[in-house]
């Protein structure tokens, strides 16, 4: 084999070379470009990120009513509790508690199913406990629970399968696994909830 046949063959391989990895590379693009609006329509809607956070006026609240709000498609109950209610929630033994988890997502580290890891605290800093914000989405089967002091424990009772809740949003008795979540959620002003 003479130098120039050589030469001819090693030219050779870096075309070859050269056209593989441009073909390769022209490929992982077009699967690329074919596989993104299939992984893009997976991310939420304009109109669901639009209402991942909603802030609440809450001065027309009066102490044991409360507001049900929609949060991402589901309701959120805004409850301004009596002196009578954060009393019978303070006065609940932890040991009878079926769920003793806080279920608060403002929490950074968790906590137990006291009131106090339950409750929203208000801008001016008191642990008071007025202030209840839950979804009220029952945890059994998804139904929502009636409020303003219904079953047995003068909370919530979802009626569809007898889960009652007590005045902190603990499930107490009834088929439901665990106590009604505490959404992220703060204070932005003196009346203004913000959620998410």
């Amino acid at each position: 084999m003479s130098q120039a046949d050589d030469h001819e063959g090693t030219h050779e391989g870096t075309r070859r070379d050269f056209l593989y990895y441009s073909t390769a590379g022209a490929g992982a693009v077009t699967a690329g470009a074919a596989i993104w609006p299939l992984v893009n329509q997976m991310n939420p809607s304009a109109d669901v990120k639009a209402l991942s956070s909603i802030r609440v006026d809450t001065s027309g609240i009066e102490p044991g009513t409360q507001l049900t709000v929609k949060w991402l498609g589901k309701p959120v109950f805004i409850r301004r509790r009596t002196e009578k209610e954060i009393e019978e929630a303070n006065a609940v033994d932890l040991t009878v508690l079926i769920d003793n988890d806080a279920r608060n997502a403002n929490l950074k580290d968790g906590g137990d199913g006291s009131d106090v890891n339950r409750f929203l605290v208000p801008p001016e800093g008191e642990l008071d406990g007025e202030w209840l914000v839950m979804m009220g989405v029952c945890t059994h089967l998804g139904c929502v629970p009636l409020g303003d002091g219904a079953g047995d424990y003068h909370g919530w009772f979802c009626p569809c399968h007898g889960s009652h809740y007590d005045t902190s949003g603990r499930i107490r008795k009834g088929p439901a696994p665990t106590n009604l979540p505490i959404p992220p959620a703060e204070f932005v002003d003196a009346s203004t909830i913000q959620l998410g």
